[in-house]
């Protein structure tokens, strides 16, 4: 899909959401709900050692997931695919960025272990911050 050390290409950002779509239309359409399920008796298997010491589950031995009612209406997800199959089309056609210049390569590799300690030091503090104006904005209350 994608060379080590390289970031996802349009292509694959857009078959990963498209992937999860499906397995989440996919998951909803064939769990039956829990109240459908049936308990099918397993085949008896026949022991050739007369052990008559059989476990026999009455429940299952875990609950099946409730999903609940879909996030997303059929008509939106409709639109958002056409969306997404147009964006796709039209990175599809366009031609691959050039190759680097060699001096911004060398320049990036030099910058990226600072840029990461400075997110490492700062990123959390400025997460942090926003998260508690944003709780004061909603709430109405100063934290």
């Amino acid at each position: 899909m994608q060379s080590p050390g390289r970031e996802p290409s349009m292509e694959d950002i857009l078959a990963s959401i498209k992937k999860v779509i499906a397995e989440e239309k996919e998951l909803r359409s064939t769990a039956p709900p829990v109240d459908q399920l049936e308990d099918e008796p397993l085949p008896e298997e026949t022991s050739d050692t007369g052990d008559e010491d059989v476990l026999e589950l009455d429940q299952p031995l875990a609950p099946a997931a409730d999903l609940g009612p879909p996030l997303l209406d059929e008509q939106a997800a409709g639109q958002s695919r056409q969306a997404l199959e147009q964006l796709q089309t039209v990175a599809a056609t366009t031609p691959a960025t050039p190759q680097a210049n060699p001096l911004e390569e060398i320049v990036r590799e030099m910058l990226r272990p600072m840029l990461k300690q400075w997110l490492d030091d700062h990123l959390p503090q400025m997460v942090e911050e926003h998260v508690k104006r944003e709780i004061s904005r909603i709430t109405g209350r100063p934290l």
